[in-house]
This record gives C-alpha cells, structure tokens and sequence, in this order.
C-alpha cells in the first residue's frame, strides 16, 4: 500500500474513530478480509505460475459447490502407480496458490501419498476475493468430506494457522478435522498478534478495534483473544511438527515458540536463512516433513 494511501486512510479511520467506530470496525474487518485479483499476478508469481504448467497438467482437478462459489481442489496420486494407501492435504498461505507449494506436494507424492491441494477461497482458481479463517476452515472441512480422511495436515503461512484451527475444532459449528499428524510451516499462531498489526496500520482508534473484534467472535463462534496457538495445540493430542526460519520477516519466530509451549506432542524445528517463501523448496526440510509424516522422530533443533 502506497505510504499516501495510507495517510488518507489513516485519516479517515481517525475521524471514524470519532464519530462511526462500528462503522469503522466492519470497513477494517472487509478490507483485512479482501484478497488480490488472481489475475492481476507479480511477474515473479507470473512466472512462478507458468514454471508449473506442467505440474498441474499432471493432477486431477475438482471444483467443489460452497457458501458463495466453487472451491478448486487438486488431487495429485503418485506417479509410479504404488500409492502407500494415504492422503495429504497441503494448504497454502494468503496471496498464494497450490502452484506456489508445488515442492511441498512433489515431496508428499513421490513418497507414495496421494496429495489434495486446496486452492482457498479468492485464491487460485477458487473463486471470490474474500477469504477469512472460518472460510478457510470450512474449505478443509469440504475437501475432507470429498477425499479425506488425512493422514496428515500441511499448512503455510495462513494456511498453517487455518490448518491448526480446523484440527483444534476452534471455530463455533464446525467440527474438528480428524488428522493424524499436523505440519506447520512458517506458520502464524497468534491472530490478537496479527490485527494488533493490522490495527497499528490503520491507525484503528480503540472503539473501533473493539468493534471489529466483536465482528470477528460474532462470526468465529468465540473471542478473538482465544485464537492463539499455545492453547489450541495444548487442547489436542495431534502430533505437530513447526518448521520456522527465525529469519521469517513475516511471521516472526515468536510465532513458532508460541506453537512449541502447547506441549509435548509439539516438535519445533528451525531452518535458518530460509526466510518465509524459500522454506517451501528446501529439501532438507521436506525431508524432515516426510520423516514426521512417516512417524519417524524428528529432532528438536
């Protein structure tokens, strides 16, 4: 957002502050929720797109009915025809796409698992340009009724966070989604942590914020100060593996350690200079990702 743009948002937002914080509230909670025009790519992810024509090519692809539209759901089976006789199902992060976790299924599927890759709602080739939480809730919820059950969860970035709040059961009227293992990659775990951010952006006055947090637990079935990791991961049993970079700038590794004090069913493993992107195609840490999946240990480090 041009720094221009966000002084006269900023601007308008403190007046509202003043005289419309619910307002205010719901216009914040709208503009947080919407997403990017999957036609109106960078030409990094242009290209990142293009380089994975050929992947695509090679998986089954549904359009699933939901709230609002069609949810797009990739079904990749193993190449060499001997299937290990259990699913995947890897989520993606905001303003990402099942092309961009094209490493991440590759690793899954040439191990021997049949991979559904959802591409979340205003994502993709899902249609709409919204996406929130119980949206991506219920995505993973859909495609477990279509092609689960799981043997495992994998989630990036948001997807990680969405992952880890189906599985947990944490959004009112939705049940939890059975999976026997939880990956989470540069994974955010925190959502107070994340509006605060967005708030400060805003310049979001505290009758507002208050507002739009209200929105929210209207909408998640709970307060939005019940969404941290750390008490939704001690809540269930699920072995977790976190792979973090504490180099993430994104999603600060605080986020990770948060993860890791729900427990011991809970593994942290860290992958320095990897940042938030590149963590995807590392193979070392898709090695660590099967050995988990596997029911191998993996090392805390």
């Amino acid at each position: 957002m041009a720094p221009f743009a966000v002084k006269v948002i900023r601007a308008a937002f403190g007046l509202a502050e003043h005289v419309a914080p619910r307002l205010a509230g719901r216009i914040a909670f709208e503009m947080f929720c919407r997403t990017a025009d999957p036609e109106k790519m960078t030409p990094g992810e242009a290209r990142a797109v293009e380089r994975a024509t050929g992947f695509m090519a090679e998986a089954r692809h549904h359009r699933i009915p939901m709230a609002g539209g069609c949810l797009a759901v990739h079904e990749f089976r193993p190449l060499d025809g001997r299937p290990n006789g259990s699913t995947v199902l890897v989520v993606h992060g905001w303003r990402s796409r099942t092309e961009f976790m094209k490493r991440v299924v590759e690793a899954f599927r040439d191990a021997g698992f049949r991979v559904i890759s959802v591409d979340l709602p205003g994502h993709g080739q899902s249609t709409g340009r919204r996406l929130t939480l119980v949206d991506g809730v219920k995505a993973m919820r859909l495609a477990n009724e279509w092609f689960g059950p799981f043997s495992a969860v994998a989630g990036h970035s948001f997807g990680g966070a969405v992952a880890a709040n189906a599985v947990a059961g944490s959004i009112g009227g939705v049940p939890p989604l059975e999976a026997a293992r939880l990956v989470l990659i540069a994974a955010p775990s925190s959502l107070p942590a994340i509006f605060q951010n967005f708030f400060r952006l805003l310049g979001l006055g505290p009758r507002a914020q208050a507002a739009m947090a209200d929105r929210i637990g209207r909408i998640a079935g709970r307060p939005l100060e019940q969404f941290d990791g750390t008490s939704q991961l001690a809540g269930i049993s699920v072995p977790t593996l976190v792979l973090h970079a504490p180099d993430d700038r994104e999603v600060p590794g605080f986020h990770a350690d948060s993860y890791a004090e729900a427990g011991a069913h809970v593994v942290l493993h860290w992958a320095p200079g990897l940042g938030h992107r590149r963590i995807l195609s590392d193979q070392a840490v898709l090695a660590t990702a099967l050995d988990f999946v596997a029911g191998q240990t993996v090392p805390v480090h």
